[in-house]
């Protein structure tokens, strides 16, 4: 498969001076974080948390939390949602929830365990942000350790760039490396993409249910389940009600270097006794007339509010792009088997879930996609599944296994 362009260098960051009313004091800019090995003695006790706070505004923050031992701790950036991401060795978070609750430039930060000999911190941005100090230091009291953070908020570009820059092959989301001779050093990048937002709300269902929400809830689901699997890095192509173009979306595709793209959607038809998941992939012709509708109708929403589709097949040499696209077709068939494999007896499917059509959002011809209508909501019964967070967190869940057992097919394969 072709290789793509990453995002380029990592971010050059000018001096900042933080706010005496927050108690930070001034520093000298540091580079991105380099992510390092953890490592934990053997037979140590993990490290209590036993205390922690958050000072904030919506330029910058200060987070501290405070250890009886010292733990060692990486730093990474992750996008689409904007995270600032803290793995550390084993730790016991014995502080008081409430102590931490979302402020000014923070949005949420969570945190517990994160597989084997690993524990994280993730505090969720409002806007991009990158780290000014990043410490553990002896307490004053000389009774244990505190991590201090120090936030700053930045440009989306230089954020970008520190994302990229992270070294992925130490430190991936999920926290677990690939095993040992398991591809080619690069993560497996998966890019979650939640139909419609914006002024274009999609289909609505019998209750009112707007398809733009149900896809970004799902998203963020799948985002997830996904984040607990060894060596998967996740691209979100929108975590907002904001309106992205259908080659807005493959543009992000591409610029992440992904090696799969995976549109999410809950369309309504005509026939409301219609219900069920459905899997799609690419075809020049649709496999029946409901795939070839709902084609229509998503192509036509496109041109209607938002750019028209770029397709250049004179740009490029016509051979190749077949030949391309004819491997990856095979790769799209593959995923979808496996997402059916995943759904059936826990997921209700319409009769023949994997069907064809032309849809725009598919039609990148060197990389692995697919389309998962997730239900009908001009279904009443669909309509309620598909705003139920037990259902949408399981089968969220499934479909993350999927992807898993797909990618674990094209490593076997050879074919990353």
């Amino acid at each position: 498969m072709t290789k793509r362009g990453s995002f380029g260098a990592k971010a050059l960051v000018a001096a900042m001076v933080l706010a005496a009313g927050l108690g930070i004091a001034p520093s000298v800019p540091a580079q991105p974080f380099a992510p390092a090995a953890l490592k934990q003695e053997d037979g140590a006790k993990p490290a209590v948390a036993f205390a922690a706070r958050i000072v904030a505004d919506e330029a910058r923050a200060r987070i501290i939390v405070e250890f009886e031992s010292r733990p060692d701790f990486t730093i990474r950036y992750l996008d689409r949602p904007d995270r600032i991401v803290v793995d550390l060795s084993p730790v016991t978070f014995a502080f008081d929830a409430k102590s931490v609750e979302a402020r000014g430039l923070v949005g949420s930060l969570r945190y517990g365990g994160a597989g084997e000999g690993r524990s994280r911190l993730v505090l969720g941005l409002k806007g991009p942000a990158r780290l000014d100090t990043a410490k553990i230091e002896p307490m004053e009291s000389g009774a244990g350790f505190r991590l201090v953070l120090d936030a700053v908020a930045t440009g989306r570009e230089a954020f970008s760039e520190l994302a990229a820059g992270t070294d992925w092959t130490v430190v991936v989301k999920g926290a677990r490396k690939a095993q040992e001779g398991e591809g080619d050093g690069k993560p497996f990048t998966v890019v979650v993409d939640a139909g419609h937002g914006g002024i274009d709300s999609g289909a609505e269902g019998v209750n009112g249910t707007k398809e733009k929400d149900v896809t970004l809830a799902f998203a963020q689901a799948l985002e997830e389940a996904l984040s607990n699997l060894d060596d998967i890095r996740v691209v979100m192509t929108r975590t907002s009600d904001e309106f992205i173009s259908l080659s807005g979306r493959l543009r992000a595709a591409h610029a992440a270097d992904a090696d799969l793209f995976l549109s999410l959607h809950a369309d309504s038809i005509r026939i409301r006794r219609l219900r069920g998941a459905t899997v799609y992939t690419l075809s020049d012709r649709a496999s029946d007339a409901v795939a070839e509708t709902l084609a229509a109708e998503a192509n036509h929403d496109e041109a209607v509010v938002g750019d028209v589709f770029e397709q250049a097949p004179e740009s490029v040499a016509g051979i190749l792009v077949d030949l391309a696209r004819n491997e990856t077709r095979v790769f799209s068939t593959g995923l979808a088997g496996e997402i059916i494999e995943s759904f059936e007896g826990e997921v209700n499917l319409i009769k023949n879930p994997h069907r064809q059509a032309g849809f725009r959002v598919l039609q990148s011809p060197d990389l692995p996609s697919a389309l998962v209508e997730l239900g009908y909501l001009s279904n009443p019964e669909d309509e309620k599944l598909l705003t139920d967070e037990a259902w949408r967190e399981s089968t969220a869940g499934l479909l993350a296994q999927s992807i898993k057992a797909y990618r674990t097919t094209i490593l076997a394969a050879g074919k990353r």
